[in-house]
């Protein structure tokens, strides 16, 4: 475990802890200084610089220093010199956890692009500084040709960027082929830690990996619902896809590193935005304004639920008086409050959905009772709801189905000599 000292303007250190903890930095002192801007050369005043470097003087097994704010190169390399330590602002650290996190080929990329676009403007001071001849800093690793590292960073990130397009256009095949098919596509969003990953273990009946940690997904997982959440033979065409969890404070060029992956949000049918109840009532503004900021930020369109998760954690009371809290944030949307750990509520969730997936077509067939009219209704299942089914003279079938695929059931009904009503 590296020891590390923690400077900041705000004395909420919870989060930028957390972040920390994740990296195994264990916070050996802070160093809070309350001012409304940052010192423009190394971010806090003279004075608690000073008190810095007595403390480190003091305490030199301190490995890192970390700034919970994002520094501007001049700071970076001023406090650098100043500490004589390795310094870590806030986007450095949450790029050092994406990399630890990182897993699939896709995440591996968008981290080195995020990380490539955030040494840039740090590489060039470092050019300056080297020809006014001042030592290039602990970033740098010492003294070597950062004008040759700048040209290597400008190619590596036209490569990166080129293998992620290709990535991406994969992805939108295998989106245009589950659209055709009729699928309804559902992004799990929201803070990261909500409980997005638990839920879509429980919604699609799998195992994807659940851990209390911080952007413990950074690939996009879809997975079909499962029809135990149905009726024993409906088995509904919703997708799940669990995304890459928001915090504060990201720059857009974070973002935009992780486009490939925000797109499965700004491109499904529905957004479930998850939310932590369990967080005090200011916690959960914070995230829930951040979250739909950042929905904002990546232009998406979709209907958005709001799902409050960890509802097992807060008695009715306190839950009741959090929601009253909200309700002005959360005015307009539909909310629904869940414990995705025991199921509670689950079943309302799935009416939730069910109401606000868009362009949702409610019909009758009547289909003459031969064998490739059975057949017909047993491809049903996969593609819509379906509500009864009775077999008499003729087959009766009530259903639900997504209007990408309406005109298709409406064709096959006729052609096998049925007919269709849709609801008034």
């Amino acid at each position: 475990m590296k020891k590390a000292i923690l400077v900041t303007l705000n004395s909420d250190t919870v989060e930028i802890e957390s972040l920390m903890a994740s990296l195994d930095y264990r916070v050996a002192e802070r160093f809070i200084q309350q001012r409304e801007k940052p010192d423009v050369n190394t971010y806090v005043g003279r004075g608690k610089i000073d008190e810095i470097k007595d403390f480190l003087e003091e305490n030199k097994d301190v490995d890192v220093v970390v700034v919970d704010g994002e520094l501007k190169p001049s700071q970076w390399f001023n406090l650098e010199k100043e500490t004589k330590r390795e310094v870590y602002d806030r986007i450095r650290l949450i790029l050092a956890l994406f990399a630890e996190r990182a897993e699939s080929m896709e995440a591996k990329l968008q981290v080195k692009l995020a990380q490539l676009q955030y040494e840039r403007p740090f590489v060039r001071e470092l050019i300056h500084r080297a020809r006014a001849g001042e030592h290039p800093g602990f970033m740098a690793g010492g003294e070597y040709q950062v004008d040759d590292y700048y040209e290597m960073i400008k190619r590596q990130m036209k490569q990166t960027r080129e293998k992620l397009e290709k990535l991406r256009e994969s992805r939108e095949l295998r989106r245009k082929h589950r659209y055709e098919a009729g699928f309804y596509l559902i992004a799990l969003a929201g803070y990261t830690n909500a409980g997005k990953s638990s839920l879509l273990n429980l919604l699609a009946d799998e195992q994807v990996r659940v851990e209390e940690l911080l952007f413990s997904t950074l690939s996009p997982t879809t997975r079909r619902v499962s029809k135990k959440r149905f009726s024993e033979t409906t088995k509904p065409p919703l997708l799940l896809t669990d995304t890459v969890g928001f915090i504060r404070d990201l720059p857009s060029w974070v973002i935009d590193a992780f486009h490939s992956t925000l797109e499965e949000i700004a491109v499904a049918d529905l957004i479930l935005l998850i939310i932590d109840v369990s967080d005090p009532v200011e916690e959960i503004q914070v995230k829930l304004q951040t979250s739909l900021r950042e929905l904002r930020e990546i232009s998406a369109q979709p209907p958005v639920v709001l799902v409050f998760n960890k509802m097992d954690l807060v008695d009715k009371n306190m839950l009741d008086e959090k929601l009253n809290r909200l309700k002005n944030l959360i005015a307009g949307m539909p909310h629904v409050c869940i414990s995705a750990s025991s199921g509670l509520n689950i079943d309302k969730l799935i009416e939730v959905i069910s109401k606000n997936l868009p362009s949702l077509v409610e019909a009758k067939l009547v289909l003459p009772f031969t064998n490739e009219a059975q057949r017909f209704v047993s491809t049903l299942y996969g593609k819509a709801w379906v509500l009864n089914v009775d077999y008499s003279d003729k087959i009766r079938v009530d259903l639900a189905v997504n209007q990408r695929i309406f005109d298709k059931v409406t064709s096959m009904c006729s052609r096998l000599g049925g007919r269709v009503y849709t609801a008034k």
